[in-house]
């Protein structure tokens, strides 16, 4: 006679029972709610006003929130609305492309030098070293000087600032990774080390990976916040969020709501991002799950299983 299945039995298959499921934490939602809002806001902002960030009226100076100005007015007579939503296409763009860039460079670079033996990972984290001694708004103010102002210095700034925090956790997954018995079973068998990068270590370290990636984002976000209130940022006309806060500090007595709208987007959308990660590295890092929910004893788990299959191959 057949057993009727019990409700734990689904997860032991693999196949997590419909009512056992998670529910989406309320913090993650409201997080990722508010980044995709921002995110759309800024895509769309050409539809949602027509009033370009740059026009200036000085008949409407420090006008507050009114039909014609959802958001009132700066010192120069700007739609605060405008360049609220132009500032968040600029100050995310330029982020994630300075996030790209930590993340190619650290993680490309340490990957390789740590494929390919000691002397090469020696000499790129000794460099690593010498960078990661300068704080990372300072050495990115540094790069700014030296480069020049724009957005495509500024993207660069922000990658090479960020790259050895990128390095540093690429270089502890993949020593973690490479003393697994499966790794040395499958260079015994396989011999190439490229291989193994690709086939072995690269799939178990790439949740890490890309965590480190969300952790990374929100602290681009307020450097390049940062250097844009110094004026060092972004060109002088580019309508960023730390470009309308340094405008407008001078004139918050008069017209407070001109830097309290950007000033709450950015916190905003640095602590829904932060949120995300600190979700995605409980989710995604080996470590932290492993420490969360260990396996029983007649549950293997899935790293031990992908381990003996790919040592297998």
């Amino acid at each position: 006679m057949a057993t009727p299945l019990s409700a734990d039995q689904p997860e032991r298959l693999g196949r997590p029972a419909p009512a056992m499921r998670r529910r989406l934490p309320l913090d993650l939602a409201l997080s990722c709610a508010l980044v995709l809002v921002i995110v759309a806001a800024g895509l769309a902002a050409p539809w949602l006003t027509e009033t370009s960030p740059l026009d200036q009226d000085l008949l409407q100076i420090n006008k507050g929130p009114s039909a014609d100005f959802p958001l009132g007015t700066d010192h120069l007579g700007r739609d605060v609305f405008a360049r609220l939503l132009y500032g968040a296409r600029s100050t995310v763009g330029i982020s994630l492309a300075g996030t790209g860039i930590a993340f190619a460079i650290g993680a490309g670079l340490g990957l390789l030098a740590l494929t390919f033996g000691r002397w090469p990972s020696a000499i790129l984290f000794s460099a690593i070293d010498l960078v990661r001694a300068l704080p990372g708004t300072l050495l990115a103010l540094l790069l700014i000087v030296g480069l020049g102002s724009g957005a495509g210095p500024l993207v660069l700034a922000l990658g090479i600032s960020f790259a050895p925090l990128v390095a540093y956790v690429t270089r502890a997954t993949y020593l973690r990774e490479a003393a697994r018995d499966y790794v040395q079973a499958a260079s015994s068998f396989c011999g190439g080390r490229l291989h193994i990068l690709k086939r072995h270590i690269l799939p178990n370290i790439r949740g890490a990976l890309v965590t480190q990636a969300a952790i990374i984002l929100p602290r681009c976000i307020v450097t390049e916040s940062v250097l844009s209130f110094l004026g060092v940022g972004s060109s002088p006309d580019a309508p960023t969020w730390g470009r309308a806060i340094a405008d407008s500090s001078r004139f918050v007595e008069r017209a407070p709501h001109a830097i309290l709208v950007p000033l709450v987007a950015l916190v905003l959308l640095t602590l829904s991002l932060s949120t995300i990660g600190n979700h995605l590295r409980r989710h995604l890092d080996p470590v932290r799950a492993e420490g969360d929910a260990p396996a029983s004893e007649d549950e293997p788990s899935a790293a031990g299983s992908g381990r003996s299959s790919l040592a297998a191959s």
